[in-house]
């Protein structure tokens, strides 16, 4: 998957979450209608800031985008087959390297936003629905517009992101291969290992 596709897939992302916290229980795509306008004044606002002081963005995503996560999903998920043999500290250890791992990508998204346009394409949707997809494509310079599927779940009256389909691949999908292939290296314990690693490497 290229790394540009990843990005800009998650510029869009970034409104969707933001879309959730207001109304969880209505039709996801008309929250994120509603909501985007307000997300991108925020961005335009506070891009000289952030740009100056980029620890500054690191809060603004704690904020407006992990609550609308469902992390230990996405985890066990990524994992894949060998979630069913970790321990319960392993699992948690997963889920927070992760997070923390996306906190970092997202971060790095939001500073790079650039005015993208956003398309917001039907969805099928029907009122008592507790899974749905949320089909947008972005633009994207001098190439076709990216297809991008956000795959949310309603839990307690919220809907949760599990999982981004980036022109096709979803960024879970792509995640459980690189995590297989530490498992198989070093064992979950190994895994865990190189997450926090790469999470510390980031944070210098």
């Amino acid at each position: 998957m290229r790394i540009s596709f990843i990005l800009r897939g998650l510029f869009a992302a970034l409104f969707l979450f933001s879309a959730c916290a207001v109304a969880a229980i209505d039709d996801p795509q008309a929250v994120l209608r509603s909501t985007a306008d307000r997300v991108l004044a925020e961005l335009s606002e506070r891009k000289a800031e952030l740009e100056a002081d980029p620890q500054k963005i690191y809060p603004l995503v704690q904020e407006t985008i992990l609550p609308h996560f469902d992390f230990r999903k996405m985890s066990q998920s990524a994992l894949g087959r060998f979630w069913r043999n970790a321990t319960d500290a392993q699992k948690e250890g997963v889920t927070i390297e992760f997070r923390q791992l996306l906190v970092r990508t997202y971060a790095t998204a939001l500073l790079g936003y650039t005015g993208q346009e956003i398309e917001y394409l039907p969805v099928n949707y029907k009122p008592g629905d507790t899974n749905v997809t949320i089909p947008t494509r972005i633009a994207s310079d001098g190439a076709p517009p990216i297809p991008i599927n956000y795959r949310l779940t309603l839990n307690d009256d919220k809907w949760l992101v599990y999982d981004v389909v980036i022109d096709g691949v979803s960024l879970v999908t792509n995640y459980r291969s690189q995590f297989a292939a530490e498992v198989r290296r070093g064992g979950i314990d190994g895994l865990i290992s190189t997450l926090a690693s790469k999470n510390r490497k980031g944070a210098e």
